[in-house]
């Protein structure tokens, strides 16, 4: 799996912490938000949840761990972009439920409220539940089929429901996709291979044209 950890600036100094929890498990690992304080542009979670539509909309990641200070802000932003199943992560508890039953392509951590003594032992108990081999199976098991069945309802809601992300990308503020778009290291990941919407790369292209 491809995880893209994307940090806001509220939430930067952790991003170390992340990461180690993150690495050792099999997975290709993409730091694309902030990782060190100070000296440089920054992301809020408007941000960065827009990064997260972007690139799992583009296929660049199939996952994407994200967050903020509560972790709220960064769930909502997420989820205004089509195709994102954000889930609002405090302990591992909510992470194997997340897993087995929303089974989503997104995750939100609370990164200021409540870290403290040990957060980063939380942090590994969080992934060491939400990367399962038993992702999507639904819990409990006499609650398999209608849950997943409930899933790809939801999805096909969430397109349902949303703009392009062609339209969205052609129509956002410059003040969210500008900063997102400029961002060290993003432009190379977006355009790392070739994009089959036409669309979307032609609003992309527009957005970073100089």
């Amino acid at each position: 799996m491809r995880i893209a950890v994307i940090n806001e600036v509220s939430a930067v100094d952790r991003n170390t912490d992340i990461v180690r929890a993150l690495e050792g498990r099999g997975h290709e690992l993409l730091n694309c938000g902030m990782t060190r304080a100070g000296g440089g542009p920054e992301l809020s979670y408007i941000h960065t949840g827009f990064l997260a539509g972007l690139l799992l909309e583009l296929g660049r990641v199939d996952f994407v761990v994200g967050g903020c200070g509560t972790g709220q802000g960064f769930m909502l932003s997420a989820m205004q972009y089509p195709g994102v199943a954000c889930g609002h992560l405090l302990t591992p508890l909510d992470a194997f439920l997340f897993a087995r039953i929303n089974a989503g392509n997104c995750v939100s951590l609370a990164l200021n409220q409540g870290y403290g003594w040990a957060a980063d032992v939380n942090l590994r108990l969080i992934f060491d539940q939400l990367f399962t081999p038993d992702r999507a199976k639904g819990y409990p098991p006499h609650r398999e089929d209608p849950q997943q069945i409930s899933r790809k309802t939801l999805a096909a809601l969430s397109h349902t429901t949303h703009r392009t992300m062609a339209e969205i990308v052609a129509s956002l503020d410059e003040a969210v996709a500008g900063p997102a778009l400029r961002f060290p290291g993003v432009q190379e990941l977006i355009f790392a291979a070739p994009i089959s919407d036409q669309a979307l790369a032609a609003a992309l292209q527009a957005r970073v044209r100089p």
